[in-house]
């Protein structure tokens, strides 16, 4: 049997296998990690289905009362969770199932990208069996989050665009062929989230290789994709922009990833500083993204003196996905912002695999010698990656049952005030309203809230909001506790509701805070159980 005709089989194989360990925690709620962006996504769901069925109108549940409008990608994810919700109800499985959808689907894509790419239908399976098994494509495809999707988009409109470019230096007459799936999967791409971008420098390199630099810069229908990709993105944004409330994207550029590059080439002790944080994007991208063999793996890809035209290609995609670990992940410093170069690393291994049986796989016994090798390197890289991200799938039992106690015992509809950043947390007890660093907030914004509407404040951190805020927690002594035992005490700020002689109370803590009876914290823990008495 030829390589060519076991491609498919070989390929729907790992196919298989990919999505089977993706199933791995699919039922879990999203305390596993990160919760903070699941409950971000899990949470623009459900208001997409039970507030505003509006995609260009995405809202968490954070920041007071609706709407709470905020600036992120097209929420392609939750807006497909949301249209499930309204037949099914909600269940965050379904978001979870919508993006295990996406990432097993990109395990074939990779698969017909490296046929193409080297012309080997064994790169082909090797990338396959690469991408299924890569700890970062492994874990996150699982979790409720955009960035699976936008890695299949990205990889589909690489695949297209690059086709579409050889294409015409190959002198296909058809000048437009294969330009309307390339414009469509790479403005997808961009949409889905903006890292997507980085995706015109390997475009960009392949193209110079393909056409030379001064075609390529004159070509028509190179500014029309480049066009067709970024316009709609712009208008997004603006759109966006426009109403909301919370601007993330253009938030953390503006004050974090600018600034911090600025200081990096300004400053020797900032670039020393953004160096070291390079090196620690690097380590996350060889642990729990690509894992200890797949990096391996990769980097003698890169090294292989294999001719094909994935040259360009592959050596502008590390040269994007490096620049863009350099100015963004420097600063945000989380691992799956690294996922975009996830698919790179599974075609440089099928690249290595191809070199290998070109050169030694020329007879029967040396291929099966071959595969041999690589189904116990296979294997072996499986246990390795799954001991990087199985700290990933634990959660807290304990904290989920509190937050679904609360979501059964809170009024319905009331807004709350959280004393703790953690949008899973806000999302499974099912209210809206302010979520706070209970060190930063003040009697004062909790005032304000009250004023808006909060009737409860609920102390997540109530060891940390006694130690290192305890003022505002002297202030909500005025109010009863719904119950003084809970390991979250849930303060009802009720104006209604205020103890009897609370303000004499307060004016007591204050009088005392003045006159700087509270300036060493270890005293007020060892000389009053309550120092607010």
């Amino acid at each position: 049997m030829s390589a060519a005709r076991w491609f498919w089989p070989a390929a729907l194989a790992f196919t298989v296998i990919g999505g089977l360990l993706r199933l791995g925690g699919i039922h879990d709620p999203i305390f596993d990690h990160p919760g903070w962006r699941q409950g971000d996504t899990a949470a623009i769901a459900r208001n997409f289905a039970q507030l505003q069925y509006d995609i260009l109108f995405p809202q968490t549940d954070y920041d007071g009362p609706p709407p709470n409008y905020v600036e992120l990608e097209l929420q392609i994810v939750p807006f497909l969770a949301a249209t499930l919700y309204k037949l099914f109800g909600v269940h965050e499985v379904i978001g979870r199932l919508i993006s295990l959808a996406f990432g097993v689907a990109t395990i074939p894509l990779i698969a017909v990208f490296a046929r193409w790419l080297f012309a080997s239908a064994v790169a082909g399976v090797a990338a396959a069996a690469a991408f299924a098994i890569l700890p970062g494509a492994w874990y996150y495809s699982h979790t409720f989050m955009p960035d699976t999707a936008m890695v299949f988009f990205f990889t589909a409109a690489l695949y297209a665009c690059a086709r579409y470019v050889v294409r015409q230096a190959d002198g296909d007459t058809a000048a437009w062929r294969g330009w309307w799936p390339a414009a469509l999967l790479l403005t997808t791409a961009f949409l889905a989230k903006p890292v997507a971008v980085m995706a015109v420098v390997p475009v960009a390199a392949c193209a110079v290789a393909a056409f030379g630099p001064r075609r390529a810069l004159t070509s028509l229908q190179l500014w029309a994709l480049a066009a067709a990709a970024f316009v709609p993105l712009v208008l997004y944004d603006a759109f966006v922009s426009a109403h909301a409330e919370w601007h993330w994207a253009s938030g953390i550029t503006r004050l974090h990833v600018i600034p911090s590059l600025a200081a990096a080439l300004t400053s020797p002790h900032a670039f020393g500083q953004k160096a070291i944080a390079f090196g620690h994007a690097g380590k996350l991208l060889a642990t729990t993204m690509v894992g200890p063999a797949g990096i391996v793996l990769a980097l003698l890809g890169f090294c292989v003196p294999l001719r094909s035209r994935s040259d360009a290609l592959l050596w502008g995609w590390l040269a994007g996905g490096f620049a863009y670990a350099y100015v963004v992940v420097t600063v945000e410093r989380v691992d799956y912002y690294l996922y975009v170069l996830l698919p790179l690393a599974a075609l440089s291994i099928a690249r290595l695999c191809a070199f290998a049986f070109e050169r030694w796989g020329t007879s029967r016994e040396r291929a099966a010698t071959l595969a041999g090798l690589g189904a116990l390197v296979w294997l072996a890289a499986v246990a390795a990656g799954y001991r990087e991200i199985a700290p990933y799938y634990v959660w807290s039992h304990a904290n989920y049952a509190r937050a679904k106690q609360l979501d059964a015992t809170l009024a319905p509809g009331a807004l709350v005030v959280m004393g703790h950043y953690d949008p899973s947390i806000l999302y499974t007890i099912d209210r809206k309203g302010w979520e706070e660093d209970p060190h930063l907030w003040t009697p004062f914004d909790e005032q304000s809230a009250i004023r808006k509407g909060a009737r409860y404040f609920i102390a997540v951190e109530p060891v940390r909001l006694k130690q290192t805020n305890l003022e505002l927690y002297c202030w909500l002594s005025r109010f009863p506790l719904l119950d003084p035992a809970a390991a979250w005490p849930v303060y009802q700020t009720d104006p209604a509701k205020l103890l009897p002689g609370a303000a004499d109370r307060w004016r007591s803590f204050r009088r005392r805070e003045m006159a700087g009876a509270f300036a060493d914290w270890r005293q007020v823990w060892k000389s009053a159980p309550d120092p607010c008495r």
